[in-house]
């Protein structure tokens, strides 16, 4: 009986043409556009979106049902948990001191992963465009990082963080909407989900 060739199995993800995926580590469904590059090491999960010139880098782990939007490099150290959304050209970075490793001095830095700051995005946190985020801090879930904040610090679950640096500036519903609280309580008006704060803490009610 004649052997037929194997034929390669068709990834589970979808990829423009003009796309890199060098990564074995991309879950079923997700779609990575023209001229992103995806690492060898990076770890997708289901159902993302990943945008034009998007860069993933090795180590990066992104979880499922993420949006990436067009210009969002994401480096080594940055995790982005299920359902985050980062806007157009967010800056994420993982180097409080960076030097040039070509630099003589720089090559004594960075014998080691000593240096490499992490930053922990959690599940349903959306991030505006043009938002730099510095390494080192965790954003809560279900915040909302305004366009164009600088975010220097730990970000509370649910919290409107603005401004350079970013500050907080309310709370928003899972749904995006901007809660009103009184009595330490709040009920989103648009999808009247009910939400109870302590101190600087907001959950939602069961």
């Amino acid at each position: 009986m004649k052997k037929t060739a194997k034929t390669a199995k068709a990834p589970a993800h979808y990829q423009h043409p003009l796309a890199l995926v060098e990564s074995d580590r991309v879950g079923a469904g997700t779609r990575v556009w023209a001229f992103a590059h995806v690492m060898k090491g990076a770890h997708i999960g289901r159902d993302c979106n990943i945008g034009d010139h998007a860069f993933v880098e090795s180590g990066a782990r992104i979880g499922n049902g993420v949006t990436i939007k067009n210009g969002v490099a994401i480096w080594e150290g940055v995790t982005l948990h299920d359902f985050v959304f980062a806007g157009p050209n967010v800056v994420f970075t993982n180097d409080l001191r960076p030097r040039s490793p070509r630099f003589p001095g720089g090559k004594l830095r960075y014998k080691d992963k000593s240096w490499l700051g992490k930053t922990d995005v959690k599940r349903g946190a959306s991030i505006g465009a043009n938002a730099t985020v510095v390494c080192g801090v965790t954003i809560g879930e279900f915040a909302m990082i305004g366009s164009g904040a600088v975010v220097t610090k730990n970000v509370p679950a649910h919290a409107l963080w603005l401004g350079v640096p970013g500050k907080l500036a309310g709370y928003v519903c899972e749904c995006g909407e901007k809660l009103s609280f009184k009595d330490d309580k709040a009920r989103c008006k648009a999808c009247r989900s009910t939400f109870i704060k302590r101190g600087s803490r907001v959950k939602k009610a069961v």
